[in-house]
């Protein structure tokens, strides 16, 4: 409540109205004084209650303020450090669906179109075991940052988990939503990624689906995207696949 109250009034306005208080009670406390003691100088002992208030309330105010300040500013990084993946910098999986399910929701009600994709990273357990998982975790963050260079702005890209990305593409048709799939295909085969200098070869498989009828949940809409992610493994990965009937005519896939 107290965070509450200087946001409203702003740090000046609650530091002047912490001394003005901190004034009024201290003149009124050395008027009881006088009053119960019988003697004294009424002028004179307001005039230094007043002061000494004034003194006191001014350092009082000041440590507050900043101790507020920290508080904010530590709630600002405990509200980012649960939204974001701290290993790649992108948001995580809570964060992403509870981002993208107003945006799906409203794609639904509207029918307008919007498509999931689920990136997976091909043989990443053998990498990890063969030179370990610290040369893993710059890899899962190359394949971030290699991936995020081909997005827009309303696009969300998020680390769903170990090796595996979601990405949400709103306003996107399935051609479109394929066009972007491949393009991060390439973009991360094309990697020049070395670890103690050797040259590893990267890839990945992707998954997608675009917001269908029989999506009545936001959990059937990335399930969908999950299966079409399993059919590019299955199918000897480095590859995007689509989930059946999505595109008519195409047996449900692309390859490079």
């Amino acid at each position: 409540m107290l965070r509450q109250w200087t946001e409203v009034l702003g740090p000046a306005k609650a530091l002047a109205l912490l001394l003005a208080a901190a004034l009024l009670a201290a003149v009124a406390v050395s008027q009881l004084l006088i009053s119960l003691l019988g003697f004294g100088d009424r002028v004179a002992a307001a005039l230094c209650a007043g002061l000494s208030a004034l003194l006191l309330a001014a350092l009082l105010g000041r440590v507050l303020l900043g101790l507020l300040a920290q508080l904010e500013q530590s709630t600002l990084q405990l509200k980012r450090f649960s939204s974001t993946d701290m290993l790649t910098g992108i948001v995580n999986r809570r964060a992403f669906l509870g981002l993208i399910e107003r945006e799906w929701a409203l794609a639904r009600r509207y029918e307008t179109t919007c498509a999931m994709v689920m990136i997976d990273l091909d043989h990443f357990k053998r990498i990890n075991e063969n030179f370990g998982h610290r040369c893993g975790d710059m890899l899962l963050r190359q394949i971030a940052e290699a991936s995020s260079e081909t997005l827009r702005q309303g696009d969300v890209l998020a680390r769903f988990g170990g090796e595996e990305f979601g990405l949400f593409l709103p306003h996107t048709d399935p051609l479109g939503a394929l066009d972007v799939a491949e393009r991060i295909r390439e973009r991360v085969e094309r990697l020049d990624f070395c670890w103690n200098g050797h040259v590893i070869p990267v890839s990945v498989s992707l998954g997608v689906a675009a917001l269908q009828a029989d999506h009545h949940s936001l959990d059937q809409f990335v399930n969908a995207a999950e299966d079409a992610l399993h059919m590019a493994k299955a199918d000897g990965r480095n590859c995007v696949r689509v989930g059946d009937g999505l595109m008519p005519g195409r047996a449900a896939e692309l390859r490079a």
